[in-house]
C-alpha cells in the first residue's frame, strides 16, 4: 500500500534562501511523520491564486514570506480576525471549504520577544507586512504607542489603521528621522538586507533597548552588532522564524505540542553552516 504524502511549502520571491524547509523536516523526522514533505517554492504576487488554486488534496498548508503576506488573503475562503486587523497572513491552512488565512508573526514575534514591561515605547522600522505584524505584537505586550518609521509617507498612512484595529496608539515618522526614534524601549526592524545598515553608526544606544531585527541572513547586521556592543537584548529573525514556524508546523499538521527542541537545533545548525 502506497502511504499517502503530505506537502507543505513556503512560498515567496525570492524564497531559495529560506530555512522555514529545515525546521518543518526537522519536526516531521522527530514525531515520526514520514509521510509528509516541506519544500520551498519561488511565487510572485500575481502567480499566488493560480499557484493555490493548482495544488492537490496532499496539499496541508503554506507558509507565506515577503511579498506574499498582503495578497495571501485574497485567496483565502477564511481569514482570521488577527490577519483581518492587520491586513497579512504569513499562512495559509487547507480546510474542507477552501484555504484559511492567518497570521503567526505576530505570537510569533511576542513569543521570542519575551518579557517586555507593559507601557513600552515601540518603534517599527519599515512599511511593509511585516510591520503590520509588528504593530499588533506590540499591541499585545501593552505598548504605550507605536512609531512606525518608514521611507514613504504613504505607506505609514496605510498602517495606522493596523493600530487603530488592534487598539495601540500610532504615529509616523520619515526615514531621515530614524535614528532619533531608536532609542525607544523597543525597536523592531522589519526593512530588507542592507537597508538599516547606516542607521548602525547613527543610533545612541540604551543598554535598556530590546532590538527585535527580523533578518538572519547575514547574522549579525550591523544595526544589531552595533546594539550588542551597546548592551542591547537582540531577537533575532531565526527566533522570529522558529517561533512563528511551530505554530504553523501545529496547523498543518493537526499535533500540538510540535517538538520545539529539534526544529530549533536543526535550524540553528544550518545557520551555522552559512
Amino acid at each position: 500500500m502506497t502511504e499517502t504524502i503530505h506537502r507543505a511549502a513556503v512560498l515567496g520571491k525570492p524564497v531559495a534562501h529560506s530555512l522555514s524547509p529545515v525546521i518543518h523536516n526537522a519536526g516531521y523526522a522527530a514525531a515520526g511523520l514520514t509521510g509528509w514533505a516541506y519544500t520551498a517554492i519561488e511565487c510572485a504576487e500575481s502567480e499566488l491564486a493560480t499557484l493555490v488554486d493548482g495544488l492537490g488534496p496532499q496539499w496541508a498548508g503554506l507558509s507565506l514570506t515577503m511579498p506574499l503576506k498582503e495578497v495571501a488573503l485574497s485567496v483565502a475562503t477564511q481569514v482570521s480576525p488577527v490577519a483581518a486587523a492587520v491586513g497579512a497572513a504569513n499562512t495559509l491552512v487547507r480546510a474542507i471549504d477552501g484555504w484559511h488565512a492567518d497570521n503567526t508573526d505576530i505570537p510569533g514575534m511576542v513569543d521570542a520577544l519575551g518579557e517586555v514591561p507593559g507601557g513600552a515605547s515601540f518603534t517599527v522600522l519599515g512599511a511593509g507586512g511585516t510591520a503590520r505584524a509588528a504593530i499588533a505584537a506590540a499591541a499585545r505586550c501593552g505598548a504605550a504607542g507605536v512609531t512606525v518609521v518608514a521611507r514613504r509617507p504613504e505607506a505609514v498612512a496605510e498602517l495606522r489603521p493596523v493600530a487603530e484595529a488592534v487598539g495601540v496608539p500610532f504615529a509616523g515618522a520619515g526615514w531621515a528621522d530614524a535614528a532619533a526614534h531608536a532609542t525607544a524601549d523597543v525597536v523592531i526592524s522589519t526593512v530588507p538586507k542592507g537597508v538599516a545598515d547606516s542607521l548602525a553608526a547613527e543610533v545612541a544606544w540604551r543598554p535598556s533597548t530590546v532590538l527585535f531585527d527580523a533578518l538572519y541572513d547575514p547574522w549579525p547586521t550591523p544595526l544589531a552588532a552595533a546594539a550588542t556592543a551597546a548592551g542591547c537584548r537582540i531577537v533575532s529573525g531565526l527566533d522570529l522564524l522558529l517561533a512563528q514556524a511551530i505554530d504553523q508546523w501545529q496547523q498543518f499538521t493537526g499535533i500540538s505540542p510540535a517538538p520545539r527542541a529539534p526544529m530549533r537545533a536543526a535550524l540553528f545548525a544550518a545557520a551555522l553552516r552559512r
